[in-house]
């Protein structure tokens, strides 16, 4: 459950600027296109989707470390403009996979979410900026992870959606560990 609470935290928190990935080892790959990379130094890319008409415009997303490392807390800074207020009934879908396996699918309340980067709804609109640290557990497994967040106001209006890919492996023992 801490696992998906800090999936939902991370991803609530920069969906409302900008939300994502937790997960960390020693050893990471982070894949992203480019193209539909979220500013900043983040694996968070945007959703293949219309944005448009989305309620907040994502100017940058930072994590450190990046990529995250299980174990240690990830530091989210995201900046960011609310067009719409952001009211009571927002919702994240959010699921994340471990290669093919889904680990989680959950419709979260955004409100309850946000208060974790010590927001409260409603969300006014106007120019936005996220600090937060959140614990990434140490027992996150080895392996691909795929999030994919998309945040909705209670009207239906979509606010933003985000996806992130982070592989990583385990700890590799050294002499010096012996």
């Amino acid at each position: 459950m801490r696992f998906s609470t800090a999936c939902v935290a991370a991803l609530s928190a920069t969906g409302v600027v900008s939300a994502r990935s937790w997960f960390g080892g020693d050893s990471q790959d982070v894949i992203v296109k480019d193209v539909d990379k979220v500013p900043g130094e983040s694996p968070l890319e945007f959703c293949d989707s219309d944005h448009s008409k989305d309620i907040v415009h994502i100017e940058q997303v930072d994590l450190l470390p990046n990529p995250p490392e299980a174990g240690a807390d990830l530091v989210i800074r995201a900046t960011g403009t609310v067009f719409e207020t952001i009211t009571d009934g927002a919702y994240v879908n959010l699921v994340v996979k471990y290669g093919l396996i889904r680990l989680v699918n959950t419709k979260a309340d955004l409100c309850e979410q946000v208060s974790n980067v010590d927001l409260e709804c409603p969300i006014e609109k106007g120019i936005l900026s996220i600090t937060k640290a959140v614990e990434i557990p140490k027992e996150v497994p080895p392996g691909t992870y795929n999030v994919h967040a998309e945040v909705v106001n209670a009207d239906g209006k979509p606010i933003t959606c985000l996806q992130a890919t982070v592989t990583f492996g385990g700890k590799k023992n050294s002499m010096g560990d012996l």
